[in-house]
């Protein structure tokens, strides 16, 4: 009888012992997840204020481009964009030949915007999402710098 007394007063105190590390475990979780939190806020509003990162720097404007020949526009040389900010009085021949072709896909589209995939698609291109990443950069490029309209659902238009 009084092995099964000093058993359980044992493993009572073993178990209390093992429930305060818990506790002590458990809210430094909770601070841990609380900072997370916070941080998650912060960068939202850091990217939400930066657009992502994925606009030119607004305090540095580039110099308007001159519409100049397609091999000069296209050979990203010297600081020149490969995909130039798109002026009103320019043809999509500034661009290089493989972003001619995609904002054709794009402007041929008879449904309307058209998804990264459908692109890929229309172009013979691989549609797995590794392959279509590509086609994304080129397609927030080309939208970026006013020669498509991006939709907030993430398909892309003419301008």
């Amino acid at each position: 009888m009084v092995d099964v007394l000093t058993w359980t007063v044992e493993r009572r105190v073993l178990l209390a012992d093992r429930a305060e590390r818990l506790r002590k475990e458990l809210a430094e979780i909770d601070v841990e997840v609380a900072r997370l939190e916070a941080a998650e806020v912060v960068f939202g509003q850091y990217a939400e204020a930066t657009d992502g990162g994925r606009r030119d720097d607004p305090v540095v404007e580039p110099d308007p481009v001159e519409p100049d020949p397609p091999a000069t526009q296209a050979s990203g040389a010297g600081g020149m964009l490969l995909v130039p900010h798109r002026v009103e009085e320019m043809s999509e021949e500034v661009l290089p030949a493989d972003y001619q072709r995609i904002v054709q896909v794009v402007a041929g589209a008879s449904d309307g915007p058209v998804k990264t995939r459908e692109v890929c698609e229309k172009l013979g291109l691989g549609v797995l999402p590794a392959q279509t990443e590509a086609m994304r950069g080129k397609l927030r490029r080309l939208a970026d710098r006013g020669w498509l309209h991006r939709t907030p659902s993430g398909r892309y238009g003419p301008r």
